[in-house]
């Protein structure tokens, strides 16, 4: 996972987002699937962010300690999440749509990938939705 501070150039707004990789970022921008928070323009760059280096040998560090407690925290939300709701993939928006509008009724909740914009349509509609960052399994 990577955070980048996305700059708007219609509005000048910035915002922080997180993505799989930097070939993700570029992707979601080549598919116009980047929005503005405030604008809902397309016209989305990543400006410059100092990355976030933790030396492992400073274990006294207070912020590597609460990196290492953020990344831990994320990792049980993970397995809580993946041990008990279901995993739709890309489907999740039509998923949610289907269990709001349809009362479908599921044992479990559902989890998957939605674009910004999927996401923010749902809200919109009354869908609960929540953005949670997701940290692979390995180690950066």
């Amino acid at each position: 996972m990577i955070k980048y501070k996305l700059l708007c150039k219609n509005c000048s707004d910035s915002f922080e987002s997180w993505f799989a990789s930097s070939k993700e970022f570029e992707r979601l921008k080549k598919s116009k699937l980047l929005q503005c928070l405030n604008c809902n323009s397309n016209k989305i760059d990543k400006s410059l962010m100092a990355p976030s280096i933790i030396n492992k040998q400073k274990k006294n560090n207070k912020d590597t300690k609460k990196f290492l407690e953020i990344k831990n925290k994320l990792k049980e939300y993970k397995k809580f999440i993946k041990n008990n709701f279901d995993y739709v993939g890309n489907n999740f928006a039509y998923e949610a749509r289907s269990i709001h509008y349809n009362n479908k009724k599921k044992q479990k909740g559902i989890y998957g990938k939605a674009s910004i914009k999927e996401a923010k349509e749902l809200s919109e509609e009354g869908i609960e939705v929540e953005t949670v960052p997701w940290i692979n399994d390995k180690e950066n």
